[in-house]
């Protein structure tokens, strides 16, 4: 174990032993050079962890060119500066910093853990990897050929053949429409300009967020962040216009030859800032975000045995809300599930729920609230989610006071509401028996 992994770990050993009302004081900061941060300082270890965020993610891949960003990402650790992949990789291992790097649709993350000892020589490296990144040839094509094969195997992995099915059914011509990986073909065709054109386009100071928890004070993160980001673009791509949902209702089938169909579902959903986002969080967890005690696991799994699992969750995307789920079943018992589920939809908005299903999901999510807060790293990530949604620093303190208000009255009225049988649309993959539906 080397001294970083150390020290995260003893991290978590002392944030284990608070108390599950512990609070997190979060200071908002901006540096001299205009750049906003949240901070949680602590300065029990000598250890940072620091996230980086840029709205927009693989969804500003530019015309023709899917795939550009994630590939552009996967390269952003392959050399930097004066350094080629190898020679980056002694050095982070040196310094025991951890940097990762990811794109998703909706936005592109860094996260970077650090001792205090080696903080300038970290924030040196890194600095490199977000302004000077090398995209050498030979890197560029290692990688591509990696993402080429991720391509080739998701395209036999009847999972990700129902994503990508449902995506492109609901989100159309819209990024999300689309995987983010790209095609072959439009992965093949990337060029070394496409990939620092992607670059610009997404690591912009115009869109970005970022959050500290460690060993760092104010100050010290002020004078960091200026040094680390101020020569990014000003500007980045436009990012996207909202999508237009294709939720019609009904099902569609896509025929792949496998002994068990997976079935992806989904109505319109809400955003967060809806003022019935809560009530509908905590009727999800009853309908089918709160594992075995939910509705559907009931109904599906333990009642009938057609599942192994199935969950719903609120998808809150930038550019659109989907109310959604999955489950998978034998193909000559998906129709049931199918019917099972869409019949759950029915009774829960026509009846409602009872007080006591109420208190128990109120009960749950509440106390499972806190312990999500169980180190620097998670601490982070959760408080620069949170300025990606618009959150403020009091939302950790307020969050369980917002789900206890909700009333029977409001969840059952969110129920009556919000709920559509009609538009809860199923892309099923497999060879289901029994399923009516169009087919690809």
């Amino acid at each position: 174990m080397n001294r970083l992994a150390a020290i995260i770990l003893s991290a978590v050993v002392l944030l284990a032993g608070l108390p599950a009302s512990a609070e997190v004081d979060i200071k908002e900061i901006t540096t001299p050079g205009g750049i906003d941060a949240w901070l949680v300082e602590d300065h029990s270890i000598p250890f940072v962890a620091l996230e980086l965020r840029f709205r927009g993610g693989t969804s500003l891949d530019a015309p023709g060119k899917r795939g550009a960003v994630n590939l552009m990402t996967g390269l952003l650790e392959e050399g930097a500066g004066d350094l080629d992949a190898r020679a980056f990789s002694r050095a982070t291992e040196t310094l025991a910093t951890s940097f990762s790097y990811d794109a998703g649709p909706d936005s592109l993350g860094v996260s970077v853990r650090f001792l205090t000892e080696n903080r300038e020589a970290s924030m040196a490296l890194l600095r490199d990897t977000l302004i000077n990144p090398r995209f050498d040839e030979e890197a560029i094509e290692r990688v591509r050929a990696q993402i080429i094969s991720i391509i080739q195997s998701d395209a036999k992995d009847p999972q990700e053949i129902a994503g990508n099915s449902f995506s492109s059914l609901v989100y159309g011509d819209h990024p999300y429409g689309s995987d983010e990986n790209g095609t072959v073909e439009t992965v093949s065709a990337l060029t070394r300009s496409d990939i620092v054109e992607a670059h610009a386009a997404t690591m912009a100071r115009d869109r970005l967020y970022v959050s500290a928890v460690g060993d760092i004070t104010s100050e010290e993160l002020s004078a960091l962040l200026d040094k680390l980001l101020s020569d990014l673009p000003e500007t980045g791509a436009p990012l996207p216009d909202d999508a237009t949902l294709n939720l019609p209702g009904g099902i569609k089938v896509v025929d792949y030859d496998t002994p068990q169909s997976i079935a992806l579902f989904g109505q319109p959903g809400l955003e967060r800032e809806d003022p019935d986002f809560f009530a509908a969080f905590i009727l999800n967890h009853i309908l089918g975000g709160g594992g075995f005690e939910s509705r559907l696991m009931t109904e599906v799994r333990e009642k009938r045995g057609l599942t192994y699992g199935v969950y719903s969750y609120l998808a809150d995307r930038d550019d659109a809300q989907v109310w959604m789920g999955s489950v998978a079943s034998a193909n000559d018992r998906v129709a049931e599930a199918v019917e099972v589920i869409t019949a759950e939809w029915k009774r829960l908005r026509e009846n409602g729920v009872t007080e006591e299903e109420l208190e128990d999901a109120k009960t749950y999510l509440t106390g499972a609230y806190p312990l999500r807060f169980d180190g620097n790293g998670t601490i982070a990530n959760i408080a620069v989610g949170m300025q990606m949604d618009g959150l403020g620093t009091e939302y950790i303190a307020n969050r369980n006071d917002k789900l206890n208000a909700v009333t029977l009255e409001e969840i059952n009225r969110v129920a009556r509401e919000r709920l559509n049988p009609n538009r809860l649309t199923f892309v099923v993959t497999g060879q289901p028996e029994g399923l009516t539906g169009t087919s690809n």
